[in-house]
């Protein structure tokens, strides 16, 4: 392995928007009732004004407060590392990078929106936030940020993860947040699915429904999201920032940046700060954004407006959706299960700026196991899908007897995914 250093001015001060740069914007969210634009004061219901007057923000540069920067000079700037000792193993003159998450409070990329949607929620007051989770990296990493801000959290957890992921229930609950398995009986929402079937797997969609209705009518609470929505992508991309300075320290420009997809927080994180450099014109970057098979919104999805939960609760989004409706099997990487993809990133898919790319949950193991062996990370399994298709491009290189630099983003660690892993030991 080789390190590049952490030095604390790699920590941005500002985070990029990348809307400032695109040649054209992506349809805008649409009101669930009157179906027309959506404006900001009909998200107050939902979201703290702070997060609001961030989603409609146009400027190329949005500063990171004090409080937040603080927050994050515990963990950040995260590790950028040569994976060596893969390439030798791939035997591939690809030089292969990835950018490590997993050094955060929980393991994961979700901290670094968690903190900032706690500074913004605590500075107007709110002394509750509610929210959904898939495999619990999200929730963790905002019970986590409500403890620092003194923010009381509730975490309605999809059943299936709820059941696989403990440990994520346990860290949750660690920090002094509420969890309850989604679909649940406490909410209307939740009963329509928890009475048809009490042992429902549970969706992201389902989940998401359960925390705005929560949110809607209780006024002392306010809604968090960890995925999608502009503002979320946006506060990722100190991912990014830091990583270009960092593989400038290493003296290579990626010509590939791979990372794995769900609602797409940590690909638009690691990768919107290089497709910046596409939209000038300055480099040709290839941008592979992956996703399981079993939840293939990008590769298989309609580009077209639905809602962001299974009820109809939320703002339409135009975005790569399966369906609101869909409900995904029961796969151990429970943060890629969401019906839907971030709008910014469905934009940039459909310009061609970004290539989807969706592959089996036996293929990623098989690629954590070998990363495991190798690098001497565990990785989450949702961030092995982005290893996976590393793996692929390295040995591509191979092939063509090309050099190539190969950058992707290990969102997590797989330590609370332990149990996914049983058995898999000797697969590669």
């Amino acid at each position: 392995m080789r390190y590049a250093s952490r030095n604390t001015d790699y920590l941005p001060k500002a985070f990029y928007n990348i809307k400032a740069d695109l040649p054209s914007p992506p349809k805008p969210p649409l009101h669930p009732g009157t179906k027309e634009p959506i404006k900001p004061e009909d998200l107050e219901v939902i979201f703290p004004k702070g997060f609001i007057r961030q989603e409609g923000v146009t400027a190329r540069e949005v500063p990171i407060p004090g409080p937040v920067l603080e927050a994050y000079s515990v963990f950040r700037p995260t590790p950028l590392v040569e994976a060596t000792a893969l390439r030798k193993h791939l035997d591939t003159p690809a030089r292969i990078f990835y950018k490590y998450e997993g050094v955060g409070p929980v393991g994961s990329h979700k901290t670094n929106t968690a903190i900032m949607q706690a500074y913004l929620a605590a500075e107007e007051g709110v002394t509750t936030l509610a929210t959904e989770t898939g495999a619990g990296q999200w929730g963790s990493a905002l019970a986590y940020a409500g403890s620092r801000f003194g923010i009381e959290t509730k975490v309605f957890m999809v059943r299936s993860s709820f059941r696989q992921k403990p440990g994520r229930r346990v860290l949750i609950e660690m920090f002094g947040g509420t969890v309850l398995e989604s679909p649940s009986p406490t909410t209307e929402a939740g009963r329509k699915f928890f009475e048809k079937d009490p042992e429902h797997p549970g969706s992201l969609g389902i989940a998401i429904s359960e925390a705005v209705e929560l949110t809607v009518k209780n006024p002392g609470i306010k809604y968090a999201l960890g995925s999608v929505l502009d503002s979320v992508l946006m506060h990722q991309t100190v991912i990014g920032l830091e990583a270009e300075k960092q593989m400038e320290e290493m003296g290579a420009v990626p010509d590939t940046v791979i990372g794995c997809v769900g609602g797409g927080s940590n690909f638009a994180g690691l990768a919107f700060p290089f497709v910046r450099h596409n939209l000038g014109g300055s480099r040709r970057t290839r941008f592979i954004a992956v996703e399981p098979d079993a939840c293939p919104s990008l590769t298989r999805g309609e580009l077209r407006y639905d809602f962001g939960d299974s009820v109809g609760m939320t703002p339409l989004l135009y975005m790569h959706t399966l369906g609101m409706e869909f409900v995904p099997p029961p796969l151990h990487a429970g943060g890629l299960r969401y019906h839907g993809m971030a709008p910014l990133v469905s934009h940039l898919t459909a310009m061609g700026i970004v290539e989807p790319r969706a592959i089996d949950q036996k293929t990623v193991f098989d690629a954590a196991v070998l990363f495991m062996k190798t690098e001497g990370i565990l990785p989450a399994p949702e961030s092995s899908h982005a290893i996976a298709v590393a793996i692929d491009e390295a040995l591509k290189a191979k092939a063509e007897g090309k050099e190539r630099v190969i950058l992707f983003n290990l969102s997590g660690h797989g330590f609370l995914d332990i149990s996914a892993y049983n058995g898999k030991a000797g697969s590669f």
